[in-house]
């Protein structure tokens, strides 16, 4: 699911090609796409207002409207935003478009159908009381934002103080710290050197300046490369680069880029989490708490080796020698680039769905 850097990318994105343009008119063809599923009434809030500015909320891309309305997308896992010309090829992946008054369309593409689409007065930003009031409690009761200059390291400090979690189930809760997900929870936790299954409340002061240090760093860093294209996230002025610069994360058996001890991977509320065991060390006294849990870990990796065996030098087919484990770690790599190969391929194709659009946005 794209996240903090992916986000703000396409909202970045966003804001040189839509500020300024009205809206005329909404097309559905799928009403869960709207929250509350009230296309109607979501069209009437819209309709007839200009595009003053594009932001970003947590993992929510914004659109701010004249009349003191924001439009909330949350692309969640397969969501994608393209301007395009209104004669661009219709695309059955579509499933809500905005009609603009200059002859385009803001098309929310979204292959899964999880995303959702939102109309709310600016005023429920604010989160809290007010955003409850306006019946929108659920969608901005939100944490601190990481990169805000207000969110200092005395505030983390402060906003962590009594928490119990384990951190990396901590960092990814939206109402605790806004924006963060699997990828750059994995990724500050590793430079932190921070186990994510130590409890919040064992974290000391140097281990919460690490750790804030290393938020920020990361999420800074994502967005210079406009977020890690894994899956299906793509930005209207195109794909990511961040994804080769991680060290950790999908990175289940490799070398740690410090230690050179494999990567390993668990599964922590339904979620990978990948971390170096040997970097980032659990406390002896948390470990018996969370022993069934390393234990799914045990193996995932496969045996370390300090270089290639001959069986793996670019011989050619039918190569023979490779242990079980070799093998199983090979049709994990294979599986791995065919995924990555496929996303990329429906990258591509989504890009091509909307071939024009700079054109079309000149």
């Amino acid at each position: 699911m794209p996240e903090l850097p992916e986000v703000e990318t396409v909202a970045r994105d966003l804001r040189g090609l839509v500020v300024g343009a009205r809206i005329t008119a909404v097309r559905c063809d799928w009403p869960r796409t709207v929250r509350g599923e009230d296309v109607d009434a979501f069209t009437r809030s819209v309709v007839g207002r200009t595009i003053e500015g594009t932001g970003r909320r947590a993992k929510l891309v914004l659109l701010e409207l004249s009349g003191e309305t924001v439009i909330a997308i949350h692309l969640k896992m397969t969501g994608q935003l393209f301007v395009v010309p209104a004669a661009a090829a219709p695309d059955r992946f579509v499933h809500l478009a905005l009609e603009l008054a200059d002859g385009r369309e803001l098309r929310f593409r979204d292959i899964r159908k999880f995303g959702r689409v939102g109309a709310y007065p600016r005023a429920a930003l604010a989160g809290g009381a007010a955003a409850r009031e306006l019946g929108a409690g659920d969608v901005f009761e939100l944490g601190p934002e990481p990169l805000d200059p207000a969110f200092t390291r005395a505030r983390f400090r402060e906003h962590i103080a009594g928490r119990r979690a384990r951190i990396k189930t901590l960092l990814t809760d939206q109402t605790f710290l806004a924006g963060i997900g699997n990828i750059y929870a994995d990724e500050a936790l590793w430079r932190a050197r921070l186990h994510p299954l130590r409890s919040a409340a064992s974290l000391r002061r140097d281990d919460l300046r690490r750790l804030y240090d290393a938020l920020r760093a990361i999420l800074v860093e994502a967005v210079a490369y406009r977020g890690s294209s894994i899956d299906d996230y793509t930005a209207p002025e195109g794909d990511g680069s961040m994804q080769e610069r991680l060290q950790v994360y999908q990175r289940a058996g490799e070398a740690c880029p410090r230690c050179r001890r494999p990567i390993r991977r668990i599964v922590l509320g339904m979620r990978s989490t990948h971390f170096c065991s040997w970097c980032q060390r659990l406390p002896v006294g948390e470990r018996p708490a969370v022993a069934k849990i390393l234990a799914s870990a045990r193996g995932a990796a496969g045996p370390r080796r300090r270089g290639r065996r001959w069986t793996e030098l670019p011989v050619g087919e039918g190569a023979v020698g490779l242990t079980p484990a070799e093998q199983a770690a090979a049709r994990r790599r294979a599986r791995s680039e065919a995924t990555r190969r496929a996303a990329a391929t429906r990258r591509a194709e989504a890009r091509a769905t909307g071939s024009g659009s700079a054109e079309g946005s000149a």
